[in-house]
């Protein structure tokens, strides 16, 4: 990198990290420091949404996958604007009607503090190895970048998230993610310009010879949609029910609606948030496109594509702009995820009301958590993002299948809950083994788990209602 990239670079991280500071004054409270005070324009909700989810994921593998398949990745996307549609249908209207702090409070009203923890936990489980993902991804364009090892980049970057973290909150990590949103997506724009003025075609030939290739194949017509996620049943139905499980019921996503000031922003951030997230993919397949015409399709390390190509090829200052603002979203979106961790910590586990000392210090133990999995994390040989869309699809039908049943008027009997969400997440173990694709485990593990539970409390209860006419025969 030329001094004009490294410049970019440092003035980027010192300005997140002042941006955060100062935010941190103007926390005065826990309410403050987890939802903004209810005060956080939708626009900014809804582009700080997309960059949660898929920042760093989306510039390492989005890109890699045009660079070695095709567009299907799409197919997910389409689905993903319907499953927010539903959560905003469905799931929003009942949080903002109970003004609930945490999500996990309705499963505390309809029934019980005990369930509310247990769904807590299975959140607070998943989200930390689903940012343990983020952060190895994070950590593998620090690695193309500077050289540096894989666990010493991710140290870095955790270690600098932690200075803004504690002190700015939500707001801060909010509008840092919407600044950066449009920052990096303005970097994969520029790159594609670049591009195009560099390979030696025209665009309407370059498209052509993709086309005539297949690597610009949307929808997939694959007949084996139960074992390959990128048919386009398999994906469609399974971006569905992805979105409306980590919007609807992951708390991290619905933090971000919630520090909105009523249910029609909410609306707007969430439904707008998921067409962004298609334009978004599609900018960036775009780049794996023309990156792997540019460089003719050479053979290159998973997950490294892009990165490698900005190192090595983009010029000076937009190299430095690019990766720049791709490590400032990286590190507020982990800082996103520290804060929602924290603050169901606070709200769901531990209870009641938390000074903003406190949760600063639930949020520094997080943070160091997170930091300590990725580093037991290895991609394999999968694409980094599709390793964590997979974690997620363990355990979203589980919490997805206990909001539903929230809004059923039957009193169902607490184990039988619990029986019903051990066994939604225990039967992903099973169809995994037998090679069915992930994008279908939400969809069977929400059936077994509304399946047992009703038929669990039906036998709870026929239990209960014969035990009397037993003693009393007996007394006779």
């Amino acid at each position: 990198m030329q001094p004009i990239d490294l410049a970019i670079i440092i003035l980027f991280l010192v300005g997140n990290t002042l941006f955060g500071l100062w935010h941190g004054k103007s926390n005065k409270s826990s309410n403050d420091y987890f939802l903004g005070n209810h005060n956080l324009p939708w626009i900014v909700s809804m582009l700080s949404i997309v960059a949660s989810e898929t920042s760093v994921l989306t510039f390492v593998s989005v890109p890699g996958l045009a660079y070695r398949g095709d567009w299907s990745f799409l197919q997910l996307a389409m689905g993903y604007i319907i499953g927010r549609i539903l959560v905003s249908a469905i799931l929003l209207p009942m949080y903002f009607k109970h003004g609930v702090s945490s999500i996990y409070e309705i499963i505390g009203i309809r029934f019980g503090t005990g369930m509310q923890k247990v769904a807590a936990l299975v959140f607070l489980v998943t989200r930390t190895l689903g940012d343990a993902i983020r952060f190895l991804a994070a950590g593998v364009v620090v690695q193309v970048v500077t050289g540096w090892s894989l666990p010493l980049s991710v140290m870095i970057i955790g270690v600098v998230t932690l200075v803004y973290t504690l002190s700015g909150g939500i707001k801060a990590v909010v509008w840092l993610e919407s600044f950066q949103f449009s920052l990096y997506l303005l970097g994969g724009v520029l790159s594609i310009v670049f591009l195009l003025h560099s390979i030696d075609k025209g665009l309407p030939e370059i498209l052509t010879s993709l086309a005539s290739s297949g690597k610009l194949k949307i929808i997939t017509t694959d007949p084996h949609f139960l074992t390959n996620p990128l048919t386009f049943f398999s994906a469609f139905i399974g971006g569905i029910l992805l979105s409306l499980s980590s919007h609807g019921v992951d708390y991290m996503m619905v933090q971000r609606v919630l520090g909105c000031k009523d249910l029609r922003s909410a609306r707007k951030a969430m439904i707008g948030s998921g067409f962004f997230v298609f334009v978004q993919f599609s900018v960036f397949l775009l780049a794996g496109s023309l990156i792997s015409v540019f460089m003719h399709g050479v053979p290159m390390e998973k997950d490294r594509e892009f990165a490698f190509f900005i190192v090595h090829y983009l010029p000076a200052g937009l190299k430095g702009l690019l990766i720049a603002g791709v490590l400032s979203a990286a590190m507020s979106t982990h800082s996103s995820a520290i804060n929602a961790l924290a603050s169901s910590t606070v709200n769901d586990i531990i209870g009641g009301t938390a000074s903003l000392g406190f949760s600063r210090i639930i949020s520094f133990l997080w943070a160091i958590l997170l930091i300590i999995i990725a580093l037991m994390f290895d991609a394999g040989n999968k694409a980094i993002v599709m390793v964590g869309l997979e974690i997620a699809s363990f355990t979203y039908g589980g919490l997805l299948g206990l909001f539903l049943l929230s809004k059923s008027k039957r009193h169902f009997h607490p184990a039988s809950l619990a029986t019903g969400l051990v066994a939604s997440m225990a039967i992903v173990f099973v169809l995994k083994h037998f090679g069915l694709a992930w994008t279908w485990y939400i969809l069977v593990s929400v059936m077994i788990n509304i399946v047992i539970v009703f038929i669990t409390d039906t036998l709870i209860k026929s239990i209960k209602t014969n035990i009397p006419k037993k003693n009393s025969a007996s007394k006779r």
